[in-house]
């Protein structure tokens, strides 16, 4: 594991920033502690820097994964958030929207949200931010980027996408359903 280099952190302090805004400071200096994020491979995780000492005893080659994943740069340099740090997006979220019990499972499957299944939506969202997706019981399941404002919602046909799917809860049983050892 190793340190990000600024232009990794840039790219993934803006990308959280889009999610969590004024909130990003909280995630580094928490009350248990000071956290920080680390590269091993080609995935960022976020680790406790308590932790992160103590994993400079592992080899580098031994060394699977420490912390919460956050996300991963891709070929070209691009770095995408994973659905493992929805927790802390969560937690620190300035833009939040909630769905209709009728629409929980089709954002589970990966589609979008459209205007009949927003329940509620946070006060002076912007068009393009990124919000966390909960039920109706406050539980997070997923996050994305709002199409429509929290004003333009209001107006909109109840056919129009108003949240853009980034990553839900389902991932993980889609994943697990493609995987090649669901094939034995």
């Amino acid at each position: 594991m190793r340190p990000l280099t600024e232009e990794e952190t840039t790219q993934v302090f803006e990308k959280l920033a889009k999610y969590i805004g004024p909130n990003l400071k909280k995630l580094i200096d928490t009350p248990d502690g000071s956290y920080c994020f680390r590269l091993q491979k080609d995935r960022v995780y976020y680790v406790s820097e308590r932790t992160m000492r103590l994993a400079t005893h592992v080899a580098r080659d031994s060394l699977a994964s420490l912390g919460v994943c956050f996300g991963k740069f891709t070929h070209h340099k691009n770095f995408h958030l994973h659905i493992s740090c929805l927790e802390y997006l969560g937690k620190y979220a300035t833009h939040k929207v909630w769905i209709k019990p009728s629409s929980e499972m089709s954002f589970l499957y990966g589609n979008h949200v459209l205007k009949t299944g927003l329940g509620r939506i946070t006060e002076n969202t912007e068009h393009g931010a990124g919000v966390v997706v909960y039920n109706m019981g406050d539980m997070a399941l997923g996050f994305g980027l709002t199409a429509r404002s929290t004003v333009e919602c209001r107006k909109a046909a109840p056919t129009d996408i108003v949240v853009l799917h980034q990553a839900d809860l389902g991932m993980y049983l889609r994943s697990e359903d493609s995987s090649p050892a669901s094939a034995l």
